[in-house]
Formats: structure tokens, C-alpha cells, sequence
């Protein structure tokens, strides 16, 4: 599920789950703390990449194992999910996101939660959350640090499937390349940041870690509570039942 290897100085974790569009389900979100922790610690290690495996980032939170919970299980699981995404701002070395084919949900959401963000101009991203009838359970104060607040709505509502290019535009990429080529950019952002002293690198990202996370936990609880009253719901009753089917 979560291949975690080094390029000189580089750590690469590679979302492997094709068969679940690399969704997020618990045992590969356990696994994703673990690795991100490891390399963290690992002072050979300058810079983080994540990525996922063909043909796309990520598809979000696993919805066909959330149907198959109990609904503290569930709340419990997405609470656990979101603690190890705002994880990332509070690591020491820089992380990049790699996003080729499409960050939906969650995974729009881990991908942001990323230092840095590379994207190929074809790429969706997408967040569908409120469609199947519930807000985004976690990653608003990222998004809001990207894009301000009245944006962050609007994308919120699921009213915008954007590509790459307009996602740069908007500010949620940082760098958009051809398609096929956003890992190898990546790499080149990597071993940029890699070359240069590595306590001012992680001074820099300690100082913004505040204005980029600020209250981060905060609103994921907030969102996590509307999550729970949302599940209630007879639109998101009827997105569990189906993902239960499959």
C-alpha cells in the first residue's frame, strides 16, 4: 500500500493502492505516518516526496471501508486521518506532492498539506464531499492558507472540477508540468531544497508552520462534528449504501 524509498538525499513515498484509486484507508494511513516519521528521522533524508502510484494521486478516504464502519468508527478513522495530514506542516524536512491524474477529496487535501506542491496540467482535482452529501472532514485551514477563505468555499460546495493549470492559478500548485513529468520535477524541487543548509530550510518551515496551520486542528473538529450530523442525512445515507453494494 505505502513504498517508501530513498534517492540520495530524497525520501519517496509512493501511494500504492491502484486497486482502491490509492484511496486513504486506515491501515494505509497508519503506514503513511510511519513512513513520513522514519524519514523525518532519518538524517541522511533532506526532503520528503509523495506521490501515488498509476495512474493517479489519490481518491481521497476510502468510502468503501467508511460504509463498512460503525459511525464512531468511522468519525474515529477520518479523526485519525487528519491528524496525521496536519502531521506533515510539523516535520522538520520540506515535503513535496507529486500529482499526476487526480487528487479528489482527501486527496486534494493531503496533497496541500504538502510544503510544496507539483501538479501535471491535466490533473482534476476536485472536491466532492458536499455532492455526496457531506462538507470536507478535514484540511479547511490549508486550503484557506492557499486560496483564502471565499475560494475555499466555493471549491467546497464541489462547484469547481479544475486542472492543474487553474489549480496554479488559483494557488493550490505551486509548479505545473506535462503530463508524466510531475515526479521527476519534483525530484529537481527536492534536491533544490536539499542543497541548501538544512537547519535554515527547516527554520523557514518551523517559522510559517503557524501562519500556514494556524487553528488547523481547531476547524478540523469543526468539521469533523458537521461531518457526524451530516452522516445523518438521507443524501449521505444513500452514498454509504451504495459504496456498501460494492
Amino acid at each position: 500500500m505505502i513504498r517508501s524509498e530513498k534517492s540520495g538525499s530524497i525520501g519517496i513515498i509512493t501511494i500504492d493502492r491502484p486497486d482502491r484509486r490509492n484511496a486513504l484507508g486506515t491501515t494505509l494511513i497508519r503506514t503513511l505516518s510511519a513512513s513520513l516519521r522514519r524519514l523525518d528521522a532519518d538524517d541522511t533524508v533532506r526532503a520528503v516526496i509523495i506521490t501515488g502510484a498509476p495512474p493517479a494521486f489519490c481518491a481521497g478516504s476510502d468510502l468503501k471501508e467508511l460504509a463498512s464502519l460503525s459511525s464512531a468508527d468511522m468519525r474515529e478513522h477520518e479523526a485519525e486521518t487528519a491528524s496525521v495530514v496536519r502531521s506533515i506542516s510539523a516535520l522538520t524536512k520540506p515535503v513535496i506532492a507529486s500529482v499526476e491524474g487526480y487528487a479528489l477529496g482527501g486527496g486534494f487535501m493531503l496533497a496541500i498539506a504538502c510544503d510544496v506542491v507539483v501538479s501535471s496540467g491535466d490533473a482534476k482535482w476536485h472536491l466532492p464531499e458536499v455532492p455526496s452529501g457531506w462538507l470536507p472532514i478535514w484540511g479547511m485551514r490549508a486550503l484557506m492558507s492557499r486560496v483564502g477563505p471565499m475560494r475555499a468555499r466555493l471549491l467546497s460546495w464541489g462547484a469547481e472540477k479544475i486542472d492543474g493549470h487553474e489549480a496554479q492559478r488559483l494557488g493550490i500548485v505551486d509548479y505545473v508540468v506535462d503530463n508524466g513529468e510531475a515526479l521527476g520535477k519534483a525530484l529537481d524541487v527536492a534536491k533544490g531544497l536539499a542543497a541548501l543548509p538544512s537547519e535554515a530550510v527547516s527554520s523557514v518551515k518551523t517559522y510559517f508552520q503557524p501562519f500556514v496551520m494556524m487553528d488547523a486542528e481547531q476547524l478540523d473538529v469543526q468539521a469533523h462534528n458537521a461531518f457526524a450530523r451530516d452522516c445523518l442525512s438521507e443524501a449521505a445515507q444513500a452514498t454509504m449504501s451504495k459504496y456498501r453494494q460494492i
